[in-house]
């Protein structure tokens, strides 16, 4: 998708700080970071959302979820512990639509929730 800024970062035809990659997923730092370490880990392939995943796309789900780990561990933030969020539609918090995860750490994230 031409216009969608994730797959033009995955293309390198945007520069980007990677931290990541190999032939399923492209992770790299956020450019508005919300803590020390925040990395977003995003499939090759153009899935809008999660609400949009078919069971093809399972695989890269939970490659998702081991490469999360192992760039936790590369940043050293592993055993004091971490943060994934996957934000999904307007509602949850989604602004680029191109399925991605954020990986935060580096410092205590907080309540997951505030109550309003």
């Amino acid at each position: 998708m031409s216009d969608c800024i994730f797959c033009r970062i995955i293309n390198k035809e945007v520069d980007a700080t990677i931290v990541y990659e190999d032939d399923q997923v492209v992770a790299f730092n956020d450019i508005y970071p919300k803590a020390p370490v925040h990395v977003l880990i995003v499939p090759r392939r153009h899935i809008p959302s999660l609400a949009h995943v078919t069971p093809e796309d399972e695989p890269v789900l939970g490659h998702m979820m081991y490469v999360a780990r192992k760039i936790a561990e590369e940043q050293g933030i592993l055993e004091s512990g971490f943060r994934t969020i996957i934000n999904t539609g307007r509602h949850g918090g989604q602004e680029i639509y191109h399925l991605h995860m954020h990986l935060v750490g580096g410092r205590p994230v907080g309540p997951m929730l505030v109550r309003q």
